[in-house]
Protein backbone atom coordinates (compact mmCIF):
# COMPACT_ATOMS: atom_id res chain seq x y z
CA UNK A 1 0.00 0.00 0.00
CA UNK A 2 1.53 3.28 -1.11
CA UNK A 3 1.06 6.51 0.80
CA UNK A 4 1.89 10.11 0.24
CA UNK A 5 4.47 11.67 2.54
CA UNK A 6 5.49 15.26 3.15
CA UNK A 7 9.27 15.43 3.39
CA UNK A 8 11.69 18.27 4.00
CA UNK A 9 15.20 19.01 5.22
CA UNK A 10 15.01 21.23 8.33
CA UNK A 11 17.99 23.38 7.37
CA UNK A 12 16.16 24.32 4.16
CA UNK A 13 12.92 25.16 5.99
CA UNK A 14 9.73 23.20 6.58
CA UNK A 15 7.46 25.14 4.21
CA UNK A 16 4.47 24.82 6.55
CA UNK A 17 2.46 27.42 8.52
CA UNK A 18 4.09 26.22 11.77
CA UNK A 19 7.15 24.07 12.46
CA UNK A 20 5.78 20.53 13.08
CA UNK A 21 8.80 19.27 15.06
CA UNK A 22 7.52 20.07 18.52
CA UNK A 23 4.02 18.87 17.60
CA UNK A 24 5.39 15.49 16.52
CA UNK A 25 7.52 15.14 19.66
CA UNK A 26 4.51 15.59 21.84
CA UNK A 27 2.71 16.09 23.96
CA UNK A 28 5.72 17.25 25.99
CA UNK A 29 5.92 17.74 29.76
CA UNK A 30 6.48 21.30 30.91
CA UNK A 31 9.56 22.42 32.77
CA UNK A 32 8.15 25.13 35.03
CA UNK A 33 11.46 26.31 36.41
CA UNK A 34 12.03 28.62 39.34
CA UNK A 35 15.45 30.12 40.00
CA UNK A 36 17.10 33.03 41.75
CA UNK A 37 19.84 35.40 40.64
CA UNK A 38 23.05 35.95 42.55
CA UNK A 39 21.61 39.20 43.91
CA UNK A 40 18.38 37.55 45.09
CA UNK A 41 15.93 38.27 42.24
CA UNK A 42 13.34 35.47 41.83
CA UNK A 43 12.48 34.08 38.39
CA UNK A 44 9.81 31.66 37.19
CA UNK A 45 9.48 30.48 33.60
CA UNK A 46 8.05 27.50 31.64
CA UNK A 47 10.10 25.45 29.17
CA UNK A 48 8.46 22.90 26.88
CA UNK A 49 11.74 21.21 25.95
CA UNK A 50 11.95 19.32 29.24
CA UNK A 51 12.25 15.77 30.52
CA UNK A 52 13.76 13.28 32.97
CA UNK A 53 17.03 11.63 31.90
CA UNK A 54 18.28 9.40 34.72
CA UNK A 55 17.04 7.42 37.75
CA UNK A 56 20.03 7.28 40.12
CA UNK A 57 20.94 9.95 40.69
CA UNK A 58 17.70 11.46 39.39
CA UNK A 59 18.56 13.97 36.67
CA UNK A 60 16.08 16.25 34.90
CA UNK A 61 16.75 18.89 32.31
CA UNK A 62 15.38 21.59 30.08
CA UNK A 63 16.62 23.37 26.98
CA UNK A 64 16.50 27.14 26.58
CA UNK A 65 16.52 28.86 23.22
CA UNK A 66 18.79 31.77 24.07
CA UNK A 67 20.72 32.65 27.23
CA UNK A 68 17.64 33.56 29.25
CA UNK A 69 17.33 34.63 32.89
CA UNK A 70 16.71 31.06 34.05
CA UNK A 71 19.97 29.82 32.53
CA UNK A 72 21.91 32.81 33.80
CA UNK A 73 20.53 32.39 37.32
CA UNK A 74 21.16 28.66 37.46
CA UNK A 75 24.73 28.94 36.23
CA UNK A 76 25.34 31.71 38.77
CA UNK A 77 23.88 29.88 41.78
CA UNK A 78 23.97 26.20 40.79
CA UNK A 79 20.37 25.65 41.90
CA UNK A 80 16.79 25.53 40.58
CA UNK A 81 13.36 24.02 41.25
CA UNK A 82 11.00 22.23 38.89
CA UNK A 83 7.30 22.78 39.67
CA UNK A 84 4.58 20.54 38.22
CA UNK A 85 2.26 22.56 35.95
CA UNK A 86 -1.31 21.30 36.37
CA UNK A 87 -4.64 22.13 34.75
CA UNK A 88 -5.58 24.51 37.56
CA UNK A 89 -2.20 26.26 37.20
CA UNK A 90 -2.26 26.53 33.40
CA UNK A 91 -3.08 30.25 33.30
CA UNK A 92 -0.46 31.24 35.91
CA UNK A 93 2.10 29.06 34.10
CA UNK A 94 1.30 30.82 30.84
CA UNK A 95 1.49 34.26 32.47
CA UNK A 96 4.97 33.46 33.76
CA UNK A 97 6.16 33.05 30.16
CA UNK A 98 5.81 36.79 29.46
CA UNK A 99 8.90 38.65 28.29
CA UNK A 100 9.47 41.08 31.13
CA UNK A 101 12.47 42.97 32.56
CA UNK A 102 14.96 40.94 34.57
CA UNK A 103 13.93 42.68 37.78
CA UNK A 104 10.27 41.58 37.40
CA UNK A 105 9.23 38.83 39.84
CA UNK A 106 7.26 36.28 37.81
CA UNK A 107 5.82 34.75 40.98
CA UNK A 108 3.99 38.03 41.53
CA UNK A 109 3.20 38.38 37.83
CA UNK A 110 1.62 34.91 37.73
CA UNK A 111 -0.13 35.33 41.09
CA UNK A 112 1.48 32.28 42.72
CA UNK A 113 3.03 31.95 46.16
CA UNK A 114 6.78 31.48 46.74
CA UNK A 115 7.55 28.72 49.24
CA UNK A 116 10.98 28.14 50.75
CA UNK A 117 12.73 24.96 49.64
CA UNK A 118 14.59 22.66 52.01
CA UNK A 119 17.87 21.98 50.19
CA UNK A 120 18.29 24.91 47.79
CA UNK A 121 17.93 28.66 48.10
CA UNK A 122 15.21 28.85 45.46
CA UNK A 123 11.48 29.39 45.96
CA UNK A 124 9.05 26.65 45.03
CA UNK A 125 5.55 27.32 43.67
CA UNK A 126 3.41 26.62 46.75
CA UNK A 127 0.29 25.89 44.68
CA UNK A 128 2.06 23.19 42.65
CA UNK A 129 1.42 19.66 43.99
CA UNK A 130 4.91 18.40 43.09
CA UNK A 131 8.26 20.17 43.36
CA UNK A 132 11.79 18.94 42.60
CA UNK A 133 14.69 20.77 44.24
CA UNK A 134 17.70 20.55 41.94
CA UNK A 135 21.45 21.17 41.92
CA UNK A 136 23.05 22.03 38.58
CA UNK A 137 25.05 19.12 37.15
CA UNK A 138 25.73 20.35 33.61
CA UNK A 139 24.98 23.30 31.33
CA UNK A 140 25.72 22.40 27.75
CA UNK A 141 25.60 24.65 24.70
CA UNK A 142 24.03 22.60 21.91
CA UNK A 143 25.64 22.17 18.52
CA UNK A 144 24.70 20.80 15.12
CA UNK A 145 26.11 17.70 13.44
CA UNK A 146 28.64 19.99 11.76
CA UNK A 147 29.98 21.06 15.15
CA UNK A 148 28.61 24.59 14.85
CA UNK A 149 27.32 25.98 18.15
CA UNK A 150 23.68 27.04 18.31
CA UNK A 151 22.10 29.59 20.63
CA UNK A 152 20.47 26.97 22.86
CA UNK A 153 21.57 25.56 26.19
CA UNK A 154 20.66 22.26 27.86
CA UNK A 155 20.50 22.63 31.65
CA UNK A 156 20.72 19.38 33.62
CA UNK A 157 20.18 19.13 37.35
CA UNK A 158 20.34 16.42 39.99
CA UNK A 159 17.13 16.21 42.00
CA UNK A 160 18.13 16.47 45.67
CA UNK A 161 14.66 16.74 47.25
CA UNK A 162 11.15 15.82 46.07
CA UNK A 163 7.86 17.08 47.51
CA UNK A 164 4.54 15.39 46.59
CA UNK A 165 1.07 16.28 47.85
CA UNK A 166 -0.07 13.26 49.88
CA UNK A 167 -3.42 12.92 48.08
CA UNK A 168 -1.52 11.96 44.91
CA UNK A 169 -0.14 8.83 46.60
CA UNK A 170 -2.53 5.87 46.83
CA UNK A 171 -1.05 2.85 48.62
CA UNK A 172 2.34 4.41 47.93
CA UNK A 173 1.77 4.67 44.17
CA UNK A 174 1.86 8.10 42.53
CA UNK A 175 -1.34 8.77 40.58
CA UNK A 176 -0.25 10.57 37.42
CA UNK A 177 -3.70 11.42 36.08
CA UNK A 178 -4.96 12.58 39.47
CA UNK A 179 -2.35 15.34 39.45
CA UNK A 180 -3.85 16.66 36.19
CA UNK A 181 -0.54 17.58 34.55
CA UNK A 182 -0.70 19.65 31.39
CA UNK A 183 1.42 18.90 28.36
CA UNK A 184 2.54 21.14 25.51
CA UNK A 185 1.58 20.23 21.95
CA UNK A 186 2.10 21.85 18.56
CA UNK A 187 1.19 25.24 17.20
CA UNK A 188 1.25 28.48 19.15
CA UNK A 189 -1.38 27.58 21.75
CA UNK A 190 -2.13 23.84 22.00
CA UNK A 191 -1.93 22.01 25.33
CA UNK A 192 -3.33 18.65 26.43
CA UNK A 193 -4.42 17.04 29.67
CA UNK A 194 -4.47 13.34 30.52
CA UNK A 195 -7.09 11.17 32.18
CA UNK A 196 -7.50 7.62 33.48
CA UNK A 197 -10.04 6.99 30.71
CA UNK A 198 -7.17 7.09 28.21
CA UNK A 199 -4.86 4.82 30.22
CA UNK A 200 -3.65 1.44 28.98
CA UNK A 201 -1.10 -0.92 30.52
CA UNK A 202 1.73 -2.96 29.01
CA UNK A 203 4.11 -5.32 30.80
CA UNK A 204 7.72 -5.33 29.62
CA UNK A 205 8.74 -8.68 28.08
CA UNK A 206 11.49 -9.14 30.69
CA UNK A 207 8.93 -8.74 33.49
CA UNK A 208 6.45 -11.33 32.23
Amino acid sequence: MSRQRYSYQPRAGHGLPHDPLNAIIGPRPIGWISSISRDGQRNLAPYSFFNCFNYRPPIIGFASSGWKDSVRNITETGEFVWNLATRSLAVPMNESSASVPREQDEFALAGVTPLAASQVNVSMVAESPVNFECKLSQCIQLQGADGEKVESWLVLGEVVAIHIDSHLLEEGIYQTAKAEPILRAGGPSAYYAISDELRFDLIRPDAR
